[in-house]
């Protein structure tokens, strides 16, 4: 696959993608979003990834919004129009409408995706690795919602997703200070799930895609994903009954009787995803 703005590169079942503006600290345009949302959609729908890792080419991960389409719509010269339109659904991932949304779409992703986030993370580009399911940072990863110091708002959901993460006081202090922040407070505050040094940020990363790429069913994966970013907005009643018909679509599954063989046969698992 051939992007202008990302790189895309899959090997070993685990697809890579990279904004891909290093100039830029990969600063964010609309193109980017063009590429990166079909992307993930070629990654998802390929029955060959298994992960999906998101990273940014050069020394940052995305330093935000590029401050000459920011300077557009200030003058009034550029498309404003920020409104959700639906993308495409993916066979596993949720058909929630609040996954469909231009930002908000990775939980209609049939893959698990980790992001990789090796620098500078900063407004649209703290907002996006929120949407991934695990996020792993650098050492020198540095952080900051940036939109209160641009005259802008909690933007694309990060007022929905952002309190669940760290707790709804850390949410205010993040947003409403747009301070900046290193990757240790990250950890500790849980926006992220592991520091990482920065040489060796993309090895772990991929040591852990392989994980799952290679030892686990990839069809449960999909469905546990679906299951938790909807949770979200389940009852425990509602949450469990979906489980109980999940479990016994299990059942019929390749899947399922490959989990019980490989484990009594003592060897590797050959999983399907069927």
């Amino acid at each position: 696959m051939s992007y202008e703005t990302v790189l895309y590169e899959v090997s070993d079942r685990i697809c890579t993608i990279s904004l891909n503006r290093p100039e830029k600290l990969n600063a964010w345009t609309r193109q980017m979003h063009f590429d990166l949302r079909d992307a993930m959609q070629w990654a998802g729908a390929d029955p060959e990834v298994r992960a999906i890792i998101l990273t940014g080419a050069g020394r940052g991960f995305c330093a935000g919004a590029d401050m000459g389409g920011l300077q557009a719509i200030q003058a009034g010269t550029g498309n404003a129009d920020r409104s959700a339109k639906a993308t495409p659904v993916l066979p596993g991932g949720s058909t929630l409408p609040e996954f469909k949304m231009n930002y908000a779409y990775f939980p209609a992703i049939p893959k698990f995706i980790i992001a990789a986030i090796n620098g500078p993370a900063a407004g649209l580009g703290f907002v996006i690795p929120l949407y991934a399911d695990l996020r792993f940072a650098g050492e020198s990863a540095v952080f900051t919602t940036a939109f209160a110091q641009r005259g802008l708002i909690a933007e694309h959901g990060v007022s929905w997703l952002l309190p669940r993460l760290v707790g709804l006081p850390n949410a205010l202090d993040l947003l409403c200070s747009a301070r900046k922040f290193r990757a240790p407070e990250a950890l500790q505050l849980g926006l992220v799930n592991r520091v990482i040094p920065d040489d060796k940020l993309m090895a772990e990363t991929r040591a852990y895609a392989a994980l799952l790429a290679n030892t686990v069913s990839p069809r449960s994966v999909a469905v546990m994903k679906r299951q938790l970013w909807e949770s979200q907005f389940q009852t425990l009643a509602e949450a469990t009954t979906q489980a109980n018909h999940e479990m016994e679509l299990s059942f019929q599954t390749h899947d399922f009787k490959e989990g019980v063989a490989h484990f009594l046969e003592k060897r590797a698992a050959r999983f399907t995803g069927t």
